[in-house]
């Protein structure tokens, strides 16, 4: 799957299916789950949060989208546009803080992007 960037000054109220709103002045982008459920995943634009790089062409977000609070549970990241899917997220690994850990222990480089 691929998302569309959008940047815009207001995120529209009825975000479509593919697009990856950015919105600078609010600090936020904001898409629909990439799984297809239809949530409404937002992404607050923070260095303790999410950041992004626009190449000119293409949006990458970081650290990846988690979406363990939908019932979908999908986790992935935004790479160039192009969703790249990880592993889905249990209740033991949400639950235990092995999420924070991994995170501060470097996991990125498990990926190849």
């Amino acid at each position: 799957m691929i998302l569309r960037p959008e940047f815009v000054e207001l995120i529209p109220d009825q975000p479509e299916e593919g697009v990856l709103y950015i919105s600078i002045l609010h600090t936020v982008a904001i898409h629909r789950c990439a799984c297809g459920c239809g949530e409404e995943v937002i992404t607050p634009l923070d260095p303790d949060r999410w950041s992004f790089t626009f190449d000119g062409k293409t949006v990458t977000l970081d650290p990846s989208i988690g979406n363990w609070n939908f019932p979908c549970r999908s986790h992935y990241f935004v790479r160039r546009n192009r969703i790249v899917w990880v592993n889905v997220w249990d209740d033991d690994y949400t639950s235990s803080g092995k999420r924070s850990k991994r995170k501060k222990s470097g996991w990125k480089r498990f990926f190849d992007w």
